[in-house]
């Protein structure tokens, strides 16, 4: 008589019996298990899809996952508790994302994870802003060198797009900033304000492309010093200014309104402050764009992301942003999901990251191996989320006191964007 999948590991200890009963619910997909003590355990169709193998070097990850569930899971990693066999972390995530063991884990809330999650929260919440300051520093102050080595020369860090499979990650930005001022239809002499301004890509690419002048925002002082380096090396510091700030401090008025991979650490208690905000920085018949991660699910940060990586993060959902822009008096004129070009420019910077590994370890005594790991998983765990996950990125263009003008493009020029 065949065993049922609960019997067959009834004999394991709780851990581990209780990580192979979430691994049962893999049906297409192919998954081998390796424990500590060198057995192997199977899942899914052996002849289906590309095969996976996790191997366990440490029998305290199966604990470790039952008391902290994606969090434990995550950290195990983390500390070299296990690893796939070819470092395909992308498309082991996505065999849990499609078999739906990712979100039954997340169900599973003990109350040593509750309390984690709790006090995580409280130290983080982006309702004050010297919260905000912190929270965006202990992401992006790593180092402008440390991000040197796996973005490209224009120091972007949001979604690219992607409209040809042999684009680089430089095309890939620069036809994401085109898209943009094409749907803001930029004018010369226009002024454009960037909240969460970056290294001040877009703003550089506006300047010169489109002869606008701009100001751009950052709460990171290792971004303002960057990014003003580079506006000074162009000659553009007569047109472009980089300000230390929350956008909550931001004054004074601008024909164009961008934000570009921003919003998701403005926090849930904010959105109507940010939709204000940038409502009172247009002037009358101004224009905007939020590019913004935007998630399907009720997870809208997750434990171990919070904790290590966008501590304060909060990612939206789609219809918030709209109730939120149509209460600031603000109407969206068009909405375009660039889901898949976002795993694509994901996909980019791992790759990356490990052609860099030895540089970046180099560069700073805390770039330790555990540290390597986690931006690893940050990076590869994102794609799969993009790729076989929830997460989605929109761009939300809105305008504000007018209606819209039938000479005002919507329809934007594939060519412009293909030939830059």
């Amino acid at each position: 008589m065949a065993l049922s999948k609960r019997d067959r590991f009834s004999n394991l200890p709780n851990g581990e019996r209780y990580l192979y009963e979430l691994f049962s619910l893999i049906e297409t997909g192919n998954l081998t298990v390796t424990n500590p003590e060198g057995k192997v355990f199977h899942f899914g169709k052996a002849d289906s899809e590309e095969p996976l193998h996790l191997n366990i070097h440490n029998d305290n990850t199966y604990n470790r996952i039952l008391t902290f569930g994606t969090l434990g899971f995550c950290e195990a990693y983390m500390d070299g508790w296990w690893d796939e066999e070819n470092n395909n972390l992308v498309e082991l995530i996505g065999l849990l994302y499609r078999s739906n063991v990712s979100s039954k884990a997340r169900n599973q809330v003990t109350i040593a994870l509750a309390f984690k999650i709790i006090t995580q929260r409280l130290r983080t919440l982006p309702i004050l802003i010297q919260n905000s300051r912190k929270n965006v520093q202990h992401h992006y102050d790593l180092g402008n060198d440390f991000y040197q080595n796996f973005l490209d020369s224009t120091m972007t860090y949001s979604c690219g797009y992607r409209l040809r499979e042999a684009d680089s990650l430089e095309q890939m930005q620069l036809q994401k900033y085109e898209l943009i001022c094409q749907k803001l239809a930029l004018q010369p002499g226009e002024s454009l304000i960037d909240i969460g301004c970056g290294w001040g890509g877009m703003l550089i690419y506006a300047a010169e492309h489109y002869g606008i002048s701009g100001t751009g925002i950052t709460l990171s002082v290792e971004q303002a010093k960057l990014a003003q380096e580079q506006i000074e090396y162009r000659g553009l510091g007569d047109r472009i200014k980089i300000i230390i700030a929350d956008y909550r401090e931001v004054q004074g008025q601008f024909n164009k309104f961008v934000s570009i991979g921003m919003f998701e650490h403005v926090g849930k208690g904010n959105f109507a402050t940010f939709m204000q905000k940038a409502s009172r920085l247009l002037t009358a018949n101004g224009v905007g764009l939020l590019h913004t991660i935007v998630t399907q699910s009720n997870e809208r940060n997750g434990a171990w992301v919070d904790k290590y990586i966008f501590p304060g993060g909060y990612a939206p959902q789609l219809h918030e942003l709209t109730q939120e822009l149509w209460a600031a008096k603000l109407s969206v004129a068009h909405c375009e999901n660039l889901k898949p070009h976002y795993a694509e420019t994901l996909k980019r910077w791992a790759n990356n990251f490990v052609s860099n590994r030895a540089k970046i370890a180099s560069l700073n005594q805390t770039y330790d191996e555990r540290f390597l790991r986690m931006w690893y998983l940050y990076l590869q765990s994102f794609e799969a989320s993009f790729r076989y996950g929830g997460l989605h990125v929109y761009q939300i263009l809105f305008y504000k006191d007018k209606q819209w003008r039938l000479d005002t493009p919507l329809m934007f020029n594939a060519n412009a964007i293909q030939n830059i």
